[in-house]
């Protein structure tokens, strides 16, 4: 069982469906929005993992969070890490850098914010305006972040034990951290997961994130 209500959902090109669920105060009154996000690619699984496993018990939360479990969830039935149209999603968005690229796994689409999973995104940052985005990926192992999000990216590694770095190591044009972490100055995480960890601890070394993000940030 999900303790979330469902605020938002959209289908897939597989018809496949993409939820956004929300969790906030009894009260209504929230100081802060943080979005939380799974499955950008769909051979990265454990995002979801820890998203449900949270969701699965009642936290009480003085922010508003919102969780999309799986954003790519056509992916994650293919166990690709591009969408149904072999876009990779995270090479998708309309940043200044995107650029058209060759037909391989990093294929950044045809223009840019070509595809559904893209454009409901677009549209969740538009009307929610978080502020702290965190995305989990996998798997190097560390914490990476675009835009001013330094502090948090410090209270992240003191959790997780995972090492901070602010280069992945190779370009990303079109990628989600660059459209909201350096283009829109939203502090934004890029979570990398180790990779086939043991679920059991995974959820350990993670789940004070969510304490986090619901009662101290």
């Amino acid at each position: 069982m999900i303790f979330a209500e469902i605020e938002s959902k959209i289908n897939t090109k597989n018809g496949n469906e993409i939820l956004l669920l929300k969790r906030e105060p009894e009260s209504k009154n929230y100081d802060k929005t943080i979005l939380v996000i799974g499955v950008f690619h769909g051979d990265e699984k454990d995002g979801e993992y820890l998203i449900n496993r949270y969701l699965s018990q009642k936290n009480e939360t003085k922010n508003r969070l919102l969780f999309i479990p799986c954003l790519n969830p056509d992916g994650k039935k293919a166990d690709t890490r591009t969408n149904a149209n072999g876009v990779d999603l995270n090479r998708n968005f309309p940043t200044k850098n995107w650029e058209l690229s060759d037909k391989n796994e990093y294929f950044g689409g045809t223009a840019p914010a070509s595809e559904v999973e893209t454009q409901f995104l677009i549209y969740i940052i538009e009307k929610y305006v978080p502020d702290l985005i965190i995305t989990l990926h996998e798997p190097y192992c560390v914490v990476n972040y675009d835009g001013p999000a330094k502090e948090e990216a410090k209270q992240i590694s003191e959790i997780t034990g995972y090492k901070i770095e602010e280069s992945i190591g190779y370009p990303t044009p079109g990628s989600f951290g660059t459209y909201c972490g350096i283009e829109r100055k939203i502090p934004t995480i890029t979570l990398e997961l180790p990779e086939n960890s043991e679920k059991e601890n995974l959820w350990n070394t993670n789940k004070k994130i969510f304490t986090y993000i619901a009662e101290s940030y």
